[in-house]
């Protein structure tokens, strides 16, 4: 097993940026969802977090907040600026790859649709209503344990 650590979402996010069909901004929104599902997939497929960042459920889907900073107020996203590609592992791009493969051509709206049908983000916000503001985390382990049971039963990870 590798003895990587987690790197900043904001690497991720950069990488995912960087690896865009040019010249195709993402929307923020879409971004955010593609981390999520680069944290899930790293959880299962590396048995480790790929990122250091919590990741919040609020209404509109899963929000790392520190990402959120980064681009509040804007609705297209090209570069981050803050993030660094080169802290990335070749195991780590690898990962991040293959998510993108099974979900970057999907809309924002299908993975914000996708999030808000799959375990970890419905018990994150248990007890609020829907579209009700919310800071509770989605759990690392609740995220493991959903997406390795999405891999055994044999689903492709694109739902």
């Amino acid at each position: 097993m590798r003895k990587e650590k987690p790197v900043s979402v904001l690497d991720v996010a950069a990488y995912i940026l960087q690896k865009q069909p040019k010249p195709e901004p993402l929307t923020t929104w879409k971004l955010q969802k593609l981390v999520y599902y680069c944290q899930a997939w790293s959880l299962v497929w590396d048995d480790r977090p790929l990122f250091h960042e919590k990741i919040l459920a609020w209404a509109n889907g899963p929000v790392v907040k520190e990402l959120y900073v980064e681009h509040k107020g804007l609705f297209y996203v090209k570069k981050m600026a803050k993030g660094c590609t080169d802290r990335l592992s070749a195991n780590q791009k690898d990962t991040i790859s293959h998510v993108l493969e099974a979900y970057g051509d999907k809309p924002a709206q299908w993975l914000s649709d996708l999030t808000h049908m799959e375990a970890p983000w419905i018990e994150a916000r248990k007890g609020l209503k829907p579209g009700e503001r919310g800071k509770a985390e989605i759990q690392l382990s609740t995220m493991q344990e959903y997406y390795s049971g999405v891999a055994l039963e044999g689903q492709p990870i694109h739902g």
